[in-house]
This record gives C-alpha cells, sequence and structure tokens, in this order.
C-alpha cells in the first residue's frame, strides 16, 4: 500500500455474528476526489462509513487513511479527519455558535483564532445571520449546515458525509452541492459520502457501488452507464416467462426479470419497438424506452433494483419505529 491515495482498502472483511456486513473489498481514492458509496440500506454503507471514521475495529483486511494505518495510527487520522454523521449530532438547546464552538474545543482550538475560525465557517455555509439562535429553531437544511461547519471547522484534509442530503429539500441538496464542489476547489478536501439517492450519486467523480457486502462496480458514473450498452427497454407483460423465451428465441435477447417486469438492453432500441408488438401480440402491457441510468448499472451488476417493494417497505417500517440502523 501507498501513502499517495487519500484512502486505500484491501480486502476489507467485517462481521456481525455470522452475517458479513464486508466481503472482501478493495478500493483507492485519490486526493482531491467526491467519492461515493452508492447502494441499499444493509448493502454495507454505514459499516464502511464507521470503519474510515474509526468507529469500528478492524477485523481482517488493510485500510491507510491520509497515509496512515489502522487500527495502529488511529489518532492522527481522526486529526485530519472532518466527519458529518446520518444522525444529528447537534445539541438543540444550544446556540448554532455555541455547537461550533464547542466542536473547536474538542480539537484544541482557543481563543481568537477559534472565534474567526467560526466566523468564517458561519459565514460560508450561509448561517452567520442565524449564529446566536438556538439549534431547535432551525429547519433541516440549516442544521445540515451547521453540521457541516462543525466538520469543516478543523480544516481536515479528507471530509467523510454519511447520507449528507437527509432531511434536504431540493434546494437545500443543491447549496450543499454547491458547497462541496467549491470545498474541493478552493481547499483541495477529498470528500466520500455514502448515498443510496440516484441524482446524488450522478454528481461525483467516481462511483462505488455496494450490494451485500460486496464491491460489485467502480467507476465514473458516465462510464458506468456506458458499460450497459445501448439502450434500456422495460416491458410490462402478463406472461413474462412467454416475454423473455420470445426474446431469446426471435431476437437473441438475453433479458431478465426485475420486479415483474422485462428489462434488457440494446443498440438502437426505438428500431425494435415496433417489431416487438408485431412479435408479441397481445401480450405487451406497457413498454418503456431510455437511455441507462446508474439503476440500470446497478440492476446489471446486482440483478435487482436499488430499492426493491421489500425494502421500501422495510424502510418505512423502520421509519415508523425510530430511525434507520
Amino acid at each position: 500500500m501507498t501513502d499517495s491515495c487519500a484512502i486505500e482498502v484491501s480486502g476489507l472483511v467485517h462481521e456481525y455474528g455470522s452475517r458479513r456486513a464486508l466481503d472482501g473489498v478493495t478500493f483507492t481514492i485519490q486526493p482531491g476526489e467526491i467519492f461515493a458509496f452508492l447502494g441499499p440500506n444493509g448493502g454495507g454503507k454505514t459499516t464502511l462509513f464507521r470503519l474510515l471514521s474509526t468507529l469500528l475495529p478492524l477485523q481482517a483486511g488493510q485500510v491507510r487513511v491520509l497515509g496512515h494505518a489502522l487500527p495502529g495510527e488511529t489518532a492522527q487520522v481522526r486529526r485530519a479527519l472532518g466527519v458529518v454523521f446520518q444522525a444529528p449530532s447537534l445539541d438543540k438547546k444550544l446556540s448554532v455558535r455555541e455547537n461550533v464552538e464547542l466542536q473547536g474545543h474538542l480539537y484544541g482550538l482557543r481563543g481568537p483564532s477559534l472565534a474567526a475560525r467560526v466566523n468564517e465557517m458561519l459565514e460560508r455555509l450561509g448561517v452567520a445571520d442565524r449564529a446566536g439562535d438556538l439549534v431547535e429553531t432551525l429547519s433541516g437544511g440549516l442544521r445540515r449546515r451547521v453540521e457541516l461547519a462543525k466538520g469543516m471547522l478543523h480544516r481536515p484534509r479528507l471530509l467523510l458525509l454519511d447520507e449528507p442530503s437527509t432531511g434536504l429539500d431540493p434546494g437545500a441538496r443543491s447549496d450543499l452541492w454547491q458547497y462541496l464542489k467549491q470545498l474541493r476547489a478552493e481547499e483541495g478536501v477529498t470528500v466520500v459520502l455514502t448515498t443510496h439517492l440516484l441524482e446524488e450519486a450522478d454528481k461525483v467523480d467516481r462511483l462505488a457501488i455496494l450490494n451485500r457486502g460486496q464491491l460489485v462496480a467502480l467507476d465514473t458514473p458516465d462510464r458506468l452507464r456506458e458499460s450497459v450498452g445501448g439502450d434500456t427497454i422495460t416491458l410490462a407483460s402478463n406472461d413474462p416467462a412467454g416475454v423473455i423465451q420470445v426474446l431469446a428465441q426471435q431476437f437473441q435477447i438475453e433479458a431478465s426479470l426485475v420486479e415483474g417486469s422485462v428489462r434488457f438492453s440494446v443498440v438502437e432500441g426505438h428500431r425494435l419497438v415496433a417489431r416487438l408488438f408485431e412479435a408479441l401480440p397481445g401480450k405487451i402491457q406497457s413498454i418503456t424506452l431510455g437511455k441507462p441510468t446508474l439503476e440500470d448499472v446497478f440492476i446489471a451488476r446486482t440483478g435487482h433494483r436499488l430499492w426493491s417493494e421489500d425494502q421500501a417497505a422495510e424502510s418505512a417500517g423502520k421509519g415508523r419505529k425510530g430511525r434507520r440502523p
């Protein structure tokens, strides 16, 4: 392993009892990248985030963060990290300024230098006018900005963000991404985030897709979409098995059944649509043609959608009972 990477991971394995949350994960992240881990709940994102942020002990594999090996150089890694968790970390009974100042004290910042840095971060994140307000009076978007101010206060070289868009409206999400790109451009900070949002994953320099603890794809969003090839056709039918058989026999197309719909990729799909209706009379209920998306990449690599109906129901149930694990 080398010191030239912001993060270098090799053969990472982590288990909870008999369940393997990470299964031989290997990747590198370059300095100055905006890098994302995309995957459903249970895919391994949270475990990986906790390992990189030094909250979980390393079980098997090798990890270097900013040239420091874990677990031997944990203290050095923590000093160079900025971390923003998915779960809120603000004290709602303190003001915005008090929350950020408290973070500075944890990193040994004091006096005029701390005050100047707090003012700088509150101004940069657009919450300087709310500095004296209690956090409990802020909207979700403004609270997220305060979380970012805390995470960046000590000028970290690496910023880890766990589901950073949680609770943000579209406008606040746009502001967040504008700031992250500004941060990378002006201070050279490496940004690593986890997400289950496809539109968020499309904004990064490189993207790693995690599924059931395994790294199933890693490249730029554009190259990942190109890897699917051609156009994507999704076909709803009352006889999907019959449709898949006809596609294979008459068109030499290998299709998959994804949550009840027939899905496949083909070059110049628009030329095929009319022929499909002729070859499958009465069997096509609806047909959709489009360019490959990151979800198509996920389906091609895993055989199922990023969010299945079962996962959506499970997530909704957890949301009613409390925060997702």
